[in-house]
């Protein structure tokens, strides 16, 4: 569909079975026809160090310009010690740089945090805000969207299976679509 807005998701989980990816693609699932959400994997980013700068590693390059290509930036994440796991941080630093150039910079974003407890990856939401405050990252305000008791929101198949979730999520992906319009000026 013409017109579509590029969505790079980030999910803050590396395994295959997180509920982090389950929630991700399911957000996909609903999300508006006008935008077109991708995982984009950060598993693979070599940690970030600034002497390999002179020569990044073709990782960095590669996933710089993906996020660079974006038209908005997604984080699904889950609660690691009341913080965002290493892997989401260390692409949030992979991208911000070289000084000055910054991927992440004037991109809308929005923040899902999901747990299996009943706190919904509170913390991990709010630390992620902090970073992408200082990255520049017009984040969505309203709602905030902490998911809890993931492991009962799935069926086999992904899909959501709680009403007012589903009514919730898709009510947040809306939000989302509008918020990105705001953001870009259309």
């Amino acid at each position: 569909m013409s017109g579509q807005r590029d969505v790079a998701v980030l999910v803050g989980s590396l395994r295959q079975g997180a509920f982090s990816r389950t929630l991700a693609n399911a957000l996909a699932v609903l999300a508006l026809p006008t935008l077109k959400l991708s995982i984009v994997e950060i598993g693979d980013l070599p940690f970030y160090n600034q002497d390999h700068e002179a020569d990044p590693p073709a990782a960095w390059l590669a996933f710089r310009q993906r996020i660079a290509a974006a038209d908005a930036v997604l984080f699904v994440t889950p609660e690691y010690n009341r913080s965002v796991p290493a892997v989401l941080k260390n692409a949030l630093d992979v991208a911000s740089r070289p000084y000055g150039r910054s991927a992440w910079n004037g991109k809308p974003g929005a923040v899902v945090s999901v747990s299996p407890g009943q706190l919904g990856g509170f913390g991990a939401n709010h630390h992620l805000r902090q970073s992408l405050v200082f990255l520049n990252v017009p984040t969505m305000q309203q709602p905030e969207c902490y998911v809890g008791a993931a492991g009962d929101l799935f069926d086999a198949d992904g899909a959501i299976v709680k009403p007012a979730t589903r009514e919730f999520l898709e009510a947040f992906m809306q939000a989302f679509g509008v918020w990105i319009a705001t953001q870009r000026g259309t």
